[in-house]
């Protein structure tokens, strides 16, 4: 019964640790990335940002900051696809704002702010 509260004990720690580490890395810095899914390339965003204006998608506004990290609204944002000419992601795009992200759509968490 020890061994196993213990091990339980181990694996809770084993698994907070990421999480603590990963909410550390956005404090204080500038947006990056959280995941370390494929994104927009570097040199891809200027010409990314270029295709938003003229798609001309409705900006969205919310009360909290655009950070990395935080968990857009349920209902009331559109996210739209990226298309396949920027690069291969699973991550979808809106604007929230006047801010370009890429978000993650099961859990609409702001992976990403585009400059």
């Amino acid at each position: 019964m020890r061994n196993r509260i213990l091990a339980l004990a181990a694996l809770a720690a084993a698994i907070g640790s990421p999480l603590a580490a990963q909410a550390q890395s956005t404090v204080g810095r500038a947006p990056a990335v959280v995941d370390s899914g494929p994104t927009i390339a570097v040199e891809q965003r200027p010409a990314f940002r270029d295709y938003v204006v003229e798609q001309r998608v409705p900006a969205f506004r919310i009360p909290d900051r655009v950070v990395v990290g935080a968990t857009l609204p349920e209902s009331g944002i559109t996210y739209y696809d990226v298309p396949q000419r920027f690069g291969a992601t699973t991550y979808r795009y809106t604007v929230v704002n006047g801010e370009t992200v890429l978000v993650e759509p099961r859990s609409r968490r702001i992976v990403e702010v585009l400059d």
